[in-house]
């Protein structure tokens, strides 16, 4: 909405969550319209939204566990929108190698097991769903069960964007994808950039 507001640029990494885009401005800029577009932080450093209320979207980025996921809510016309040409991207740089788990690292995690990491994720999300094989699959890979705290706010996102609470809880059923232990592996929804888009 080039006559409503200036193109924003949001820029995050890891231990550098900034409450302004990178122009340090917090809104869309001083033309009629401008505040539309606007950002805020709940927790310094660790949570930002931001607001594009003209075109109904949202976007949550948190810093959890040492990485970055981020939520995005949005109405079903602006998300398809674009297309693949266009330049809408989300993360452009790819994941920064000091991120990066090699299969040699995997290997050496196993302080965690698949038992124990559906145990440290059931505290927290006690129903089976999508948001609960997220959390166990980024606890057995990473090692970490500081990943528990990722799934959760994801959940508590959906909870806060969606208006039909029915709709919270996503089943692998939902998707025609049984998952098992067996299957726990192949990644369906990673915490490590847990990606919530509601379509309205």
């Amino acid at each position: 909405m080039q006559e409503c507001i200036d193109q924003k640029v949001y820029q995050a990494e890891v231990d550098n969550l900034p409450a302004a885009f990178e122009d340090g401005s917090v809104n869309g800029g001083d033309r009629p319209g401008g505040s539309s577009l606007s950002i805020h932080t709940a927790n310094p450093g660790s949570h930002v939204e931001i607001r594009a209320s003209y075109i109904g979207t949202t976007i949550i980025i948190r810093q959890t566990a040492g990485q970055l996921s981020f939520s995005i809510k949005a109405a079903e016309d602006v998300a398809r929108a674009f297309s693949a040409e266009q330049d809408l991207q989300l993360c452009v740089g790819g994941c920064p190698p000091s991120q990066q788990l090699s299969h040699s690292e995997s290997n050496r995690r196993g302080a965690i097991t698949i038992d124990t990491a559906r145990q440290l994720c059931k505290e927290g999300l006690p129903v089976e769903d999508a948001y609960f094989h997220s959390c166990v699959f980024d606890v057995l890979i990473s090692g970490d069960p500081n990943f528990t705290v990722a799934a959760q706010a994801a959940l508590e996102d959906a909870r806060a964007f969606l208006p039909d609470l029915e709709k919270l809880h996503l089943f692998p059923s939902d998707a025609g994808i049984p998952l098992s232990s067996a299957t726990l592996l192949a990644p369906l929804l990673s915490g490590l950039f847990v990606l919530w888009l509601c379509i309205q």
